[in-house]
């Protein structure tokens, strides 16, 4: 019997010692590759709800308020996805779109009829351009499994947005991002992954040039603002 009691003391002990070792694992906290992407595909959710709203509004053209209506529903089930998914992970999201996201919504809120039209596809074409590329750089550079699921579940329904935007601008007249060879929107360099660090092309959350109406200008990138601090060397 004592020796049974002891074999029991010992495996209660050995348990006891596992117990921090287990906390621990789960204690830890995603990649910063993994919780900026999180961070920015959010505000590109808010962004695009935001946005979408807008096109219904205040759009002239019937394909604008159509797709506007469709981003607005696919944006808002992607959230949700991300929301679940940074909860689990211990993940804070913002409660805002980045500053850049928001003055483009007020150049929206500003503007009217063709102009609007004209301001919402080039805006979110080149949104979307940068929010496909940080998605394809989580993919292959993410370590969180449940993150990079989702950002290849999101993969398919920013390239099915893009190529509807791109079929909408040609009917519209509206200079279209140039592609790469392999048919990836590219805006024409190498974009930083969040988190990570420019090489040619400035990072999403920046400014991009988009044609304007009569001329070129330039104007915030939108829907794919991937706004986020360089890591921490360490």
């Amino acid at each position: 019997m004592l020796g049974i009691k002891r074999l029991g003391l010992l495996a209660a002990l050995v348990l006891v010692g596992m117990a921090p070792a287990a906390a621990a694992q789960a204690a830890v906290q995603p990649s910063q590759q993994d919780t900026q992407y999180l961070q920015a595909l959010h505000q590109v959710n808010l962004f695009e709800i935001t946005a979408g709203d807008l096109a219904q509004q205040k759009g002239q053209d019937q394909g604008v308020k159509d797709l506007g209506a469709r981003l607005k529903t696919d944006h808002t089930q992607l959230d949700q996805t991300v929301q679940q998914t940074a909860s689990q992970l211990g993940v804070e999201l913002p409660a805002d779109p980045t500053a850049d996201q928001q003055s483009v919504i007020d150049q929206l809120n500003n503007a009217s009829g063709e102009e609007f039209d004209r301001l919402w596809v080039t805006s979110e074409l080149a949104g979307h351009v940068q929010a496909i590329q940080a998605t394809q750089t989580e993919i292959s550079q993410g370590s969180e499994q449940s993150v990079v699921q989702l950002a290849q579940t999101a993969l398919p329904t920013l390239q099915a947005h893009y190529d509807a935007l791109v079929q909408l601008a040609e009917q519209l007249g509206i200079p279209v991002p140039q592609t790469s060879a392999s048919g990836t929107p590219s805006p024409g360099g190498t974009t930083p992954a969040p988190g990570g660090t420019s090489t040619e092309t400035p990072a999403p959350g920046g400014t991009t040039e988009t044609p304007a109406p009569g001329g070129t200008t330039e104007s915030p990138a939108p829907g794919g603002t991937f706004e986020t601090p360089a890591p921490a060397q360490s």
